[in-house]
């Protein structure tokens, strides 16, 4: 069964509950999405479909020879599953797959904040700001050991570029599904910017 949907994050709002209290919510258009491939393990050696969501007329050529019998679909992306019976190529996914107060988790790319210093990129504390310290107020301070080993360890948290990464937030609640509208609202804040595309899979 097929557990996951592509969306498009449009923003954040807030919904009321019937006693008053205010949920914050972000509001994606998820679906509806189609099913552009299944993979075999036969064939291909593992399990899961293929969904293609977003249209667009610009295709190269083995981008239209893939999609033969259906529309032009920007976003194709796997979900894997356990079972093929009853998927099949072109059928049409939307968001009532998922039920209100179901947990999932969304898949998305944080927002690029370019280079950045170790202060705002990992919260470093920064310098003394007295003994004579004039100019190490969001300095990093020592980056390694000196004879040994002698070099700068990888991995060492440093300044450099911030964001643009993949990022997956987990176990969030669906707080409501609207198929006619293709629109999900998700409890609390999602991955990216607006208009970015997000994976919503059940959470496991």
């Amino acid at each position: 069964m097929l557990n996951g949907i592509l969306g498009q994050k449009i923003g954040m709002t807030q919904v009321f509950n019937p006693d008053g209290t205010s949920i914050p919510v972000t509001v994606v258009a998820a679906g509806p999405c189609v099913v552009t491939q299944i993979r075999t393990p036969e064939r291909d050696g593992y399990q899961a479909v293929q969904l293609g969501f977003g249209e667009t007329r610009k295709l190269n050529k083995p981008e239209r020879g893939h999609l033969k019998d259906l529309p032009g679909l920007r976003h194709l992306r796997e979900f894997p599953i356990d079972a093929t019976e009853g998927l099949m190529v072109g059928q049409k996914i939307d968001v009532s797959i998922f039920a209100p107060g179901e947990l999932i988790d969304v898949v998305g790319t944080s927002k690029g904040k370019g280079f950045a210093g170790g202060v705002k990129r990992h919260h470093f504390r920064g310098g003394p700001r007295t003994h004579g310290q004039s100019d190490r107020h969001r300095a990093p301070g020592s980056i390694g050991a000196t004879t040994t080993p002698g070099r700068v360890l990888k991995g060492q948290r440093m300044a450099g570029r911030m964001g643009g990464r993949r990022v997956t937030v987990k176990n969030l609640r669906v707080v409501r599904a609207e198929p006619e509208r293709n629109l999900l609202l998700i409890e609390g804040a999602v991955p990216g910017p607006r208009n970015g595309l997000l994976m919503i899979r059940k959470a496991h």
